[in-house]
């Protein structure tokens, strides 16, 4: 952020307006600061001039082009610090950036594009409680063969249907093949056919085994996400029952919820976070929101590691471009918050791994369902797989390769190809 914006909170928009870009950014100037639509009497005698002072600034345009009824283009706002109300944490900041504006009519389309906080801002989060190196730590991954190497996930699948015990029993296997890390599907919660804390306990008892069985620690992210008082009394059982993990829908459940959940003392694990239903806002490149400033906000609340996409080797719609840039907010510098651990999933299986790690680096956790638990020759082989096509890449041999010496990626990639 240039130095003369460092004490506003800056947004940047793509927006389409009938008349101009220039309109564009004063019509949100006035809707998300202190102007309406007409003249107003109140301000006439007021012992400050509020117009100067808490009006929203506009800091830059930029017209991409003239269109049959419309101009679109870029505009960067800078909102003044003074009009947020900081002790209602998010919800404020969320009233202004991605308020009314949404609704003007002379706007075509906007989206939120991107967002840098103020340090005055930032401050009142509490960012990632371990981030990046206290995920590794936990793991044991900051040390070893490949030293801060990339994590290999899964998702238990099915998803639904697995009574507890069958779920840990498929949790163990993929352990045993050497994931570092299982999280629960965002739909699975507290279903009948799966009681979340039968789940977590028996999980829980299976991780144990692989550490007693390997030397290793695998951790599970129990998905709390509920309705508040629901939700709490989920965190609460968890961790007395043992969770190392906790995940968290956070679109679903609002993200004051999991600035509230990383600053309480009591959560002494990392939180995992999904970011289920975001599409339905991010998708589209005209109008909504974009992944970027949602994942920057998911930082500063708290959240140790967030899906961010699959670089362009998955099943869902992807923007590699887009993605990089999630991924430097994840892990460049931000004040004194840790880092983020970005997530890459959604149908990965081993041949993507070369190209994961090379648009991820080492800072990637690469998670997997049917890419593992749908191996030829089942759940434990699978797990084999990723690793040794992992391994493979941190070694710099193709997989083809590395497949000859070792059958489950062979397995794998005959399945699936490359």
């Amino acid at each position: 952020m240039k130095d003369k914006y460092k004490e506003l909170l800056v947004a940047r928009y793509y927006v389409e307006h009938v008349k101009s870009v220039e309109k564009a950014a004063e019509e949100i100037c006035d809707e998300e600061s202190v102007g309406t639509w007409t003249k107003l009497t109140t301000i006439e005698n007021t012992e400050i001039d509020i117009i100067p002072r808490l009006r929203a600034e506009i800091l830059d345009t930029k017209v991409h082009g003239d269109h049959d009824g419309y101009q679109s283009g870029e505009v960067l706002i800078g909102f003044k610090t003074e009009t947020f109300d900081t002790e209602a944490g998010i919800t404020s900041i969320l009233s202004m950036l991605a308020g009314n504006l949404f609704g003007l009519g002379a706007l075509r389309n906007i989206r939120w594009k991107d967002v840098d906080f103020p340090r005055s801002i930032a401050e009142n989060f509490p960012g990632p409680k371990f981030g990046v190196d206290g995920v590794r730590k936990i793991l044991g991954t900051d040390k070893g063969e490949f030293p801060n190497r990339p994590h290999i996930g899964t998702i238990v699948k099915p998803k639904m249907g697995l009574t507890a015990k069958e779920w840990a029993q498929v949790a163990y296997e993929a352990a045993i093949g050497g994931v570092d890390f299982i999280k629960d599907d965002e739909n699975l919660s507290n279903q009948p056919f799966c009681p979340i804390s039968d789940r977590t306990v028996a999980v829980l008892e299976k991780m144990d085994q692989v550490k007693e069985e390997t030397g290793r620690t695998v951790i599970h992210a129990v998905n709390v996400t509920a309705k508040h008082d629901v939700m709490w009394r989920r965190v609460e059982e968890a961790l007395d029952n043992g969770a190392k993990c906790l995940m968290i829908d956070v679109i679903l459940t609002g993200f004051q919820e999991l600035a509230q959940m990383a600053a309480d003392p009591s959560v002494k694990v990392p939180i995992h976070v999904h970011r289920t239903m975001h599409a339905a806002f991010t998708r589209n490149q005209r109008h909504g929101i974009s992944m970027l400033p949602i994942a920057k906000i998911i930082r500063m609340v708290g959240g140790d590691q967030l899906h961010i996409g699959s670089y362009g080797q998955g099943k869902m719609d992807t923007e590699l471009d887009l993605e990089l840039q999630i991924k430097n907010a994840m892990l460049n510098p931000m004040y004194e918050f840790k880092q983020t651990f970005p997530v890459a999933s959604g149908g990965l299986y081993p041949a993507k791994i070369p190209n994961l790690v090379k648009y991820g680096g080492n800072n990637v956790i690469i998670q997997a369902g049917g890419g593992i638990h749908g191996h030829p020759d089942g759940t434990r082989k699978g797990a084999m797989a990723m690793r040794q096509a992992l391994d493979a890449t941190l070694k710099e041999i193709s997989l083809e390769e590395y497949a000859k010496e070792h059958v489950e990626l062979a397995r794998a990639l005959e399945k699936w190809g490359n």
